[in-house]
């Protein structure tokens, strides 16, 4: 998912292979306190939001040239953070790693194109919706793979711990599961796989980054899936104040401005 496939995909493997490696475990952040006007003051160092990352997925999350984390997710948790006064502190774990980490104590909160799930829900509190995606089915230009129903027999590529792996599972086949999306995307085009099942987002974002490649999309048959900021279970004051600060950026525009940054559109109605 992120944006240099070419020179950068060295950089977005190595971020992956960092794990969950960093700081020790995170307190629960205080409520930051409120100015006469009832409206959050700015984060002081000791009202840090430590918020857990795959940062490999462009153009939601990943880590730009200065090695500083960039894409909507980042910018999004930005806003949310400094409309509630938190000083956010962006640290990265591999997908599969991230819930977890947020339960031992290691994160805040999570945003990493997360899909809400039930299964999920059983171990994580998650926001309101925040993003519309579905998976895409990822091919080389020329492939006999028109649809689901060639995937018999061919090797197919996902990331591990991804809706994009439980869609092909539940197809009754057994996929080659990869660390980071652009892992995944780097073998098919290298040959290493002959189809990718991966977010929607993605996928359009390496396409257009990487004409070059020669990869395309074919139609699929998979539900709309819905992305939310993670946190733990027992801290409801956080997501509250996390669904408030999404509503509000909602409905003064500034979530459409981030939106529009990264798709060049209009945000669709959530």
């Amino acid at each position: 998912m992120k944006k240099f496939y070419k020179a950068g995909v060295a950089v977005l493997v190595m971020v992956s292979l960092l794990g969950l490696a960093g700081c020790g475990g995170a307190k629960t952040p205080s409520a930051p306190a409120q100015n006469g006007s009832g409206s959050a003051n700015t984060a002081s160092s000791e009202n840090v939001l430590k918020v857990g990352s795959d940062i490999a997925y462009a153009p939601m999350e990943y880590m730009n040239t200065q090695q500083q984390p960039e894409g909507f997710d980042v910018d999004l948790m930005n806003a949310i953070g400094k409309d509630l006064g938190y000083q956010v502190k962006f640290e990265s774990g591999t997908f599969d790693g991230l819930i977890p980490a947020l339960n031992s104590g290691k994160f805040d909160a999570i945003i990493s194109s997360m899909t809400i799930t039930e299964e999920r829900a059983k171990t994580v509190q998650f926001t309101n919706r925040y993003f519309q995606a579905t998976q895409s089915i990822a091919v080389k230009q020329g492939s006999p793979i028109k649809s689901e129903a060639d995937f018999k027999g061919k090797k197919i590529g996902v990331q591990l711990g991804t809706t994009g792996q439980d869609a092909v599972e539940k197809m009754g086949l057994t996929p080659q599961k990869y660390e980071t999306a652009p892992d995944a995307l780097n073998d098919l085009i290298n040959g290493g796989i002959d189809v990718a099942v991966i977010d929607s987002p993605v996928v359009a974002y390496f396409i257009k980054q990487n004409p070059d490649k020669k990869i395309v999309t074919i139609p699929g048959n998979f539900d709309q899936e819905y992305y939310g900021i993670a946190v733990k279970q027992d801290h409801k004051a956080l997501a509250d104040q996390m669904n408030a600060s999404l509503k509000k950026l909602m409905d003064n525009g500034e979530y459409n401005k981030i939106f529009k940054k990264w798709f060049n559109s209009e945000a669709p109605k959530l």
